[in-house]
């Protein structure tokens, strides 16, 4: 996905019913000892960081429970939409552990600190409404007869992006993640250094032809 240039999207969904993704199999991590499971974490970890290292958008679709390392793959994404009736939550510390695939530091990224230590330190499961209150997921919809409203919703959005400028949006996305890493002034300076790098774009180019002659632009991600 990261080097097929006609992938604009990745929405990421559950081909079962009722569940996004409910974490590790805790009878399987059972049978390791210690030194196995560090590496299956870190095995884990390191998954997390490529699906949010994705140069396009990403987006999760929680129709159903996202529990531990199923809700840390959602916030490996950059946008999630999850149905009212879906329940997420890092668990961990109900079961002796801690959040270990990113979960301790993408969650106060989204929701701010307070919040995140409140749900790690409880291992509250929420449903969609409260996650859209605290602004864990982007969107929450009704769920469907079919079970994938979520989706059905991740697709509206996806399909919100699909026009816009391609290298644009890599920009973008690219601008945003390096520069909530760094103090302001280096942040502004990470824009410019993306801003210069879409200047040369015939996506560009074609943006302002499109603006001129009042019609909608042609982009072709280049």
């Amino acid at each position: 996905l990261r080097f097929d240039e006609q992938v604009r999207v990745v929405v990421f969904k559950s081909e079962v019913k009722g569940v996004f993704c409910a974490g590790a199999d805790l009878k399987e991590r059972a049978q390791m000892d210690d030194a196995e499971v560090g590496h299956f974490v870190k095995r884990l970890r390191n998954l997390m960081d490529e699906i949010a290292a994705l140069p396009v958008p990403t987006i999760a679709a929680i129709d159903g429970y996202a529990l531990g390392g199923g809700l840390e793959l959602a916030l490996a994404c950059d946008l999630r939409v999850a149905a009212s009736s879906a329940k997420m939550g890092l668990i961990e510390t109900t079961r002796g552990l801690l959040p270990g695939a990113g979960g301790t530091q993408r969650l106060p990224r989204v929701v701010g600190i307070g919040l995140a230590k409140e749900l790690i330190f409880t291992g509250r499961q929420i449903d969609g409404e409260e996650a859209f209150s605290m602004g864990l997921v982007n969107h929450t919809v009704p769920q469907n007869s079919e079970g994938d409203a979520a989706y059905q919703r991740a697709l509206a959005l996806a399909k919100e992006i699909l026009p816009q400028a391609p290298f644009a949006v890599k920009m973008g996305k690219l601008a945003i993640n390096r520069g909530m890493e760094v103090d302001i002034a280096s942040g502004m300076a990470i824009e410019g250094m993306c801003y210069a790098q879409n200047i040369p774009t015939r996506d560009r180019q074609e943006g302002m032809a499109a603006f001129r002659e009042k019609r909608l632009p042609r982009f072709i991600g280049k």
